[in-house]
């Protein structure tokens, strides 16, 4: 077992880990949480893996993970690599070959499970690669890819089973002198996920990469995803987040960046705060967060919104963000940085806003 170092972030103190480059950035350390994202284009389609990744970008996705199922796939990594501006990581299951062609062709982070990747001399081979290019690993472990024997000798898939494959393969790396290594055990279940990283982090200081694997669609991800990540993250757990939804990928980095938002963990782009709205309510709110949040999605600067709807919350929330609004009848006061501005009728009370803030130097 591990001593823990912590440093604080706010309300939360984080487990302080091993720093780890992946390509330009850094993970682990005091480093801040980067959020990555995973394409679902075919990597041999070097034009739609390239367009999908500038979206991600485009999101604030800071590192990118594409499947390489063969040999052609882990050669238009070089191509893509050309196109785009964040960190690529090549995802590799079964072929050891995929993993050393990745990297010579310029992945600059490799994932693997070394249990499937076909035996302790192969995985040699593919370490002295990535030694030589300093290149780290990834090695994930899912509740589905856990050997044989470690789930007859549990009784089934467990965390302390998760775990045990984990530090195997670790060990494995470190007898071939290697140590950039980041640690992923991801599971569907999100209570067996929680417990795998509590123990993982006890127990070894590679950086974490959290994540639920097969989350689910959107709706049902998100929450799985916000569940187990944000009770890890609160407790200091965890150096980089994939959310893991069944739909399009820039949907996950932007549930991640909120994640992080929540936490205070990243403190960047549009904060909204709005009321569910009740019967004091006399505007239509709903229709003026959505608007709100609709027009400002790519607004960059630091700002925390209040979306109010009466006069009990209202003028406190208003006065504590950057700027809000209190709802009245059919109309709203508008505060900016805890002062009263002026009153707003409500069929202007959206665009007002809006353009008081892209007008406004945060």
């Amino acid at each position: 077992m591990r001593s823990v170092d912590k440093f604080d972030i706010g309300f939360i103190k984080r487990r302080k880990t091993k720093k780890i480059r992946i390509g330009d950035i850094f993970i682990g350390g005091d480093s801040h949480i980067a959020v990555q994202s995973m394409t679902n284009t075919d990597t041999r389609d070097v034009n739609a893996t390239v367009n999908q990744i500038r979206r991600l970008e485009d999101e604030g996705c800071e590192i990118v993970r594409v499947a390489v199922p063969d040999m052609e796939a882990a050669v238009a990594i070089k191509e893509i690599k050309k196109e785009i501006r964040i960190p690529l990581v090549a995802d590799i299951h079964f072929d050891y070959r995929l993993a050393i062609a990745s990297m010579e062709n310029g992945a600059d982070k490799i994932r693997i499970n070394p249990g499937n990747i076909g035996g302790k001399e192969r995985v040699k081979q593919v370490v002295e690669v990535a030694r030589a290019m300093d290149i780290p690993i990834r090695i994930g472990v899912n509740s589905g890819s856990v050997e044989k024997h470690i789930i007859e000798k549990y009784g089934g898939v467990t965390p302390e089973g998760m775990v045990e494959s984990t530090v195997n393969s670790v060990r494995l790396l470190e007898d071939f002198n290697f140590d950039k290594i980041v640690i992923s055990v991801k599971a569907s279940n999100v209570p067996m996920t929680i417990a795998a990283y509590r123990l993982i982090s006890e127990t070894l200081d590679y950086p974490l990469h959290l994540g639920v694997t097969e989350a689910g669609t959107p709706f049902r991800g998100t929450i799985k995803s916000s569940v187990a990540l944000g009770c890890l993250l609160s407790e200091g757990i965890g150096d980089t987040i994939r959310v893991s939804l069944t739909g399009d990928p820039v949907e996950e980095v932007r549930v991640g960046h909120e994640i992080l938002k929540a936490l205070e963990l990243e403190k960047k782009g549009v904060e909204i705060v709005s009321c569910p709205t009740c019967g004091r309510c006399n505007i239509n709110l709903i229709d003026i967060a959505e608007k709100v949040e609709k027009n400002l999605k790519n607004y960059k600067k630091n700002v925390k919104i209040a979306i109010m709807g009466c006069a009990v919350n209202g003028p406190g929330e208003a006065r504590d963000a950057d700027i809000g609004i209190a709802g009245g009848k059919c109309e709203a006061l508008l505060f900016k940085k805890g002062k009263i501005i002026r009153k707003i009728s409500e069929d202007r009370i959206a665009e007002e806003l809006i353009e008081e803030i892209l007008n406004s130097d945060f």
